[in-house]
């Protein structure tokens, strides 16, 4: 059989299940995935397998309006993920009745030339009539080829997209070796994590204006791997959010980092987390760099 290779670029709204869909297309977790909106910031390669087919999905930030230098840079990634695409995914959160937040989004897609698939997503909480209704009034809008229905979270649906896409791929060669699933490397993947576990600990008492700048990354001769890591917050008030009594909170995110990686790569992880004030940290461009994403003006 021949082979094939090809992009999608997975786009939509903060929030719509872009990543939990990419996890599920890929079969396993590749990109981190939050109740918090905006939770992917750099554009992230999750690498699907389907027959002879290697379809590369990129995992993009939710589009919304961009205020910060942070949000352009977020904003940037989406639309260079898009580019030179074989297809775009536009994924929709099918449980919201308005849908005016999308008009820019639907503006900017409607005259794409590359081939455009309306994903309705989270079909496994919404009446089957409004879907039906969704889909109508959002397909000429973006000028879409075809329209998936599905649940990323209990995979209804996303074995028939997956295997629609891999008809979309063209010939060619694969990019990545059979057994790789992301382009991260492991030393970004292992930041991601722990982000997302203070995502999930955190939830609402620490806002966005904090990162993880992965520092070392080294393989012992036990066979286990040590990860240095530092947390970057904007305000001295917000370190005993972070830090907890008596460090209790660092130790709890932490630990839930390390015992995920430690699945994640098969082997032992040492993990070490320090927390580091830095008021205009969404202005390094250091940092943007270490976190996967391109410097804007």
């Amino acid at each position: 059989m021949t082979e094939k290779c090809g992009l999608v670029a997975v786009i939509g709204a903060p929030n719509a299940g872009k990543s939990t869909l990419v996890n599920a297309l890929v079969g396993q977790k590749v990109a981190i995935v939050s109740a918090k909106a905006q939770t992917t910031r750099a554009r992230l390669m999750g690498i699907a397998l389907e027959g002879e087919t290697q379809i590369i999905l990129a995992d993009t930030p939710g589009l919304f309006e961009p205020k910060r230098r942070l949000d352009r840079a977020m904003v940037n990634a989406v639309w260079e993920g898009a580019a030179e695409a074989d297809a775009i995914l536009l994924v929709v959160d099918a449980r919201k009745k308005k849908r005016d937040y999308l008009e820019p989004i639907l503006s900017s897609l409607k005259d794409r030339p590359e081939r455009k698939i309306l994903v309705l997503n989270k079909v496994d909480a919404t009446p089957k009539e409004p879907l039906l209704v969704a889909a109508e009034e959002l397909v000429p809008l973006g000028n879409f080829d075809e329209v998936f229905f599905v649940s990323a979270l209990t995979n209804d649906g996303v074995a028939e997209l997956k295997t629609r896409l891999a008809s979309l791929m063209p010939e060619g060669v694969w990019h990545y070796p059979e057994d790789q699933v992301s382009d991260a490397s492991e030393r970004l993947l292992a930041a991601e994590i722990t982000r997302e576990q203070i995502y999930r600990q955190l939830h609402d008492e620490l806002p966005y204006d904090s990162a993880v700048r992965p520092e070392s990354y080294t393989h012992r001769n036990d066979g286990s791997v040590e990860i240095h890591q530092q947390i970057v917050i904007a305000r001295d008030s917000q370190r005993g959010i972070v830090l907890g009594k008596g460090g209790s909170k660092l130790k709890s995110i932490g630990e839930a980092a390390r015992k995920e990686l430690a699945d994640l790569l098969g082997q032992k992880v040492h993990l070490f987390l320090h927390v580091k004030v830095e008021e205009n940290w969404a202005e390094s461009k250091e940092i943007y760099e270490e976190i996967g994403l391109d410097w804007v003006k």
